[in-house]
């Protein structure tokens, strides 16, 4: 079907309005139109108390889609830390892992409940890699900033040391130096293959992409890692979409 340049305007409009909150199971998930897009970031809300936490857990393509979905999560960024280079690259990271740094509100969500997202989306008795992912850059690390980050990482590592009966935990436990973010194209992997819910979003700026926390939100429903009942959640109100937009299909 041949689209109108008025249609076409229309139809970029009302995608571009749409804003998508997931909360938490005792919240609603709802998406409604606004008069200019609304994105979570820190320039818009200063006085909102964010923290910061860096993990290694493999690729970081499904690394960060992992964390995206969670309650008080604020944005996702993937990147290289760990290693001693200066400005790695994917094609020249040197002894850097893949991480994925997580901002958060520390209200909602804390370090601890971070931890479990971070046990529970991975396999930290493999050695040096992930599955089919071998290479020290896929090794598992928890990256701490300060006393007690490192207290809680040992003691969590100590009980998942506890449950893997007899099974070695690899995961390591490091000072954060400093964190890498990733080239473009390896941001939200897993929503920039899903081209229904980048037009969900409309049409951002590669920094505003990046720094949306919709788009966090989405790369984790993209990839079908949001917790169960925020991803049927979610899935209900796409699927609305869907039918109240047939002209997608043509598009």
């Amino acid at each position: 079907m041949r689209l109108t340049m008025a249609k076409v305007y229309y139809l970029h409009n009302l995608l571009a309005f749409v804003l998508l909150s997931v909360c938490s199971a005792d919240r609603v998930l709802s998406i409604r139109f606004t008069n200019q897009i609304s994105q979570d970031s820190v320039k818009d809300q200063p006085n909102r108390p964010l923290k910061l936490a860096v993990f290694a857990l493999g690729s970081f393509w499904r690394s960060e889609a992992a964390f995206g979905c969670h309650n008080g999560v604020v944005r996702t960024t993937v990147g290289y830390a760990g290693g001693s280079k200066t400005n790695p690259e994917y094609r020249s990271l040197g002894d850097h892992a893949e991480s994925i740094q997580v901002e958060y509100d520390p209200k909602l969500i804390n370090f601890r409940q971070l931890l479990d997202v971070f046990w529970s989306s991975h396999d930290y008795t493999q050695e040096d890699g992930q599955g089919p992912d071998v290479g020290d850059q896929y090794r598992s690390i928890i990256f701490t900033n300060g006393t007690q980050e490192s207290r809680l990482a040992a003691v969590s590592k100590e009980r998942e040391q506890i449950k893997s009966k007899g099974k070695i935990v690899t995961t390591e436990i490091k000072q954060l130096g400093t964190f890498y973010p990733a080239e473009p194209e390896h941001q939200k992997f897993e929503l920039r293959r899903e081209e229904f819910l980048l037009q969900l979003i409309g049409k951002l700026s590669e920094e505003e992409f990046q720094k949306s926390s919709l788009a966090s939100k989405l790369n984790g429903y993209a990839a079908e890692l949001c917790p169960p009942n925020i991803q049927k959640q979610i899935e209900k109100k796409i699927e609305g979409l869907r039918k109240g937009w047939p002209l997608l299909k043509e598009v």
